[in-house]
């Protein structure tokens, strides 16, 4: 066989294989354990805490979020549900949300989750006669976070506790001078599994309490890798 034939052949046998046999494999995502990547880890962390504190939706902020930072081919927010972990509300819940007694309110447990990223975690107690037979449907029968299936609410949130679960910097760091006896240089940064805490109340538009959340924030949402300095 010629050299044009050869070659002509090795183009089609290429051409046939998996588009994935030609890629590159995909590389982890690596925080450096230096003063960059420390600062940069606080900076984010906080950035989205301030973002959720700021909205009327932690669904419409994460998705946002997986969007900017490319956690997902598709940046869409699904809610993956835990059943068999039901929890009653206390008293202080009942009276935050109006009602009387716990059978006035269903629970709700999910997993927020861009992809195969989980990025939060989140209990939901609500009152489903303050809800539409829609609303509760969706709720009940699909993966639609909170946030979305009551939009028609028109729904703002009153957080009544943030808080931070972990820092990379010590307290009082930019007195102490202690971020250089943290920091591993060439070594990884490691970031535990929860990153900060939300409790809020949701009320509608015309200011009636509907529902109780309490969300705990995770390390996925800083799975990427950092561009730093």
């Amino acid at each position: 066989m010629s050299w044009t034939g050869r070659c002509r052949g090795l183009f089609f046998t290429l051409a046939a294989l998996p588009a994935f046999a030609l890629a590159e494999p995909a590389k982890a995502p690596f925080w450096p354990d230096t003063g960059a990547g420390r600062l940069a880890a606080l900076a984010l962390i906080q950035t989205l805490n301030a973002e959720l504190l700021a909205s009327r939706s932690a669904t419409l902020v994460l998705e946002q979020w997986c969007r900017d930072y490319r956690l997902a081919a598709e940046p869409r927010i699904v809610a993956e549900r835990v059943r068999g972990e039901d929890k009653a509300p206390d008293a202080e819940q009942l009276q935050r949300l109006g009602v009387v007694s716990a059978a006035e309110l269903k629970y709700r447990r999910v997993r927020l989750k861009c992809g195969e990223r989980v990025l939060s975690e989140a209990d939901n107690w609500y009152v489903p006669a303050r809800l539409t037979a829609e609303m509760n449907r969706l709720l009940d029968t699909t993966d639609t976070p909170f946030g979305k299936a009551v939009a028609a609410l028109e729904p703002y949130r009153q957080t009544f506790t943030a808080r931070l679960l972990w820092s990379p910097l010590p307290e009082n760091w930019a007195m102490t001078g202690q971020v250089g006896s943290l920091r591993r240089p060439g070594g990884e940064l490691a970031i535990p599994a929860a990153l900060f805490e939300h409790r809020a109340v949701l009320r509608t538009g015309s200011h009636r309490p509907f529902s109780e959340v309490r969300e705990t924030y995770r390390q996925d949402v800083l799975n990427f890798a950092p561009v730093l300095p």
